[in-house]
């Protein structure tokens, strides 16, 4: 911090328990004294700060603290030690932001439940368990995010990557079927439940066959996988493990092979719209594939392909499918 910098002074003694607890400091800074501590432009604090999808703050709001600063120090010293382009930096703190909250809203919900009424009627009985908590959540988190990273880093030199964001993989969609009238006719609790064993049977069934999960959004879940067979044995084998599962809906699935745009750990391009418009075409607990996985897997005696012909929907007017389904 600059020598010459100094806080407001005007800290916010009133400040939530709650917020004193995980933020690990006072609020004691203005956006401008926390621009000014790290020698940036207040427009490029404040670009950041929205960008990892905080709200707008008033010039007057004494709301930051220490940590503030020095976040936002690190991110400047990413981008001056060439980490990171300056053209990046907004890119990579929305992304960085998108799966940080969602874990958040995870670990409240872990908080709530836990504690139960206690939650909301003894704010300092919920502090202090944050507090005794945060520690090892942090602890767990930074494990977690180490065995992904040397996962990720070992898969791509073994790859021999190029390096460019470009790269050929299977993406696939799986969708729960009927989702809309379950969200109108299950309770909170009923849907919750079913969303969390949806979300642990795609996970721990496409991480068993070498996929990657890219996001789950409510009823559908975007993974991706390096070879035909393996996003085939996972689409199969989804559908399979989901017809033992009574309180399942069945799922619909759309696999396609082709180049996609990796960046900031999702994917884009037309595969991926391939694979979506496959999904929407495919029948209840079947599995649709694009002419490129049809292709690939028609060399495998344990996968039996059905042509469907040419469909037509939007954007693709002779788009080819194949049911994938085991032999007899």
């Amino acid at each position: 911090m600059c020598s010459s910098f100094e806080p407001s002074g005007e800290s916010t003694p009133g400040a939530h328990p709650i917020e004193r607890a995980l933020l690990g400091g006072v609020a004691q800074y203005r956006k401008a004294e926390v621009a000014e501590a790290v020698g940036v432009e207040l427009e490029r604090a404040e670009r950041l700060w929205q960008a990892m999808g905080f709200a707008h703050v008033d010039d007057d709001a004494v709301v930051f603290t220490d940590s503030d600063v020095t976040a936002l120090r690190m991110v400047v010293q990413l981008v001056s030690a060439g980490v990171i382009t300056a053209e990046l930096e907004t890119a990579v703190a929305r992304s960085l932001a998108q799966t940080m909250s969602r874990l958040a809203e995870w670990q409240v919900g872990i908080f709530k439940s836990v504690l139960g009424r206690t939650f909301t009627e003894d704010v300092q009985t919920t502090a202090d368990f944050a507090r005794a908590v945060m520690p090892v959540m942090e602890e767990l988190q930074g494990y977690v995010w180490r065995r992904h990273l040397a996962s990720i880093a070992s898969r791509e030199i073994g790859e021999a990557d190029s390096g460019g964001d470009e790269r050929t993989l299977v993406v696939g969609f799986a969708d729960i079927v009927g989702y809309t009238r379950l969200v109108r006719d299950f309770s909170e609790v009923e849907l919750a439940r079913l969303i969390d064993d949806f979300e642990d049977l795609t996970a721990r069934t496409i991480a068993q066959h070498h996929g990657r999960v890219v996001k789950t959004v409510g009823d559908e879940v975007l993974f991706v996988a390096d070879s035909a067979a393996s996003a085939a044995e996972i689409a199969l084998m989804l559908n399979e493990r989901v017809a033992e599962q009574p309180r399942l809906p069945p799922l619909r699935i759309g696999l396609a092979r082709g180049e996609v745009l990796a960046r900031f750990g999702d994917v884009y391009g037309s595969t991926v719209n391939i694979a979506s418009r496959l999904t929407t075409l495919a029948r209840p607990a079947s599995v649709l594939v694009d002419r490129t996985c049809a292709q690939e897997l028609h060399s495998h005696p344990e996968y039996l392909l059905t042509p469907i012909g040419a469909t037509k929907v939007q954007g693709f007017t002779d788009l080819h499918a194949w049911a994938l389904h085991r032999p007899e």
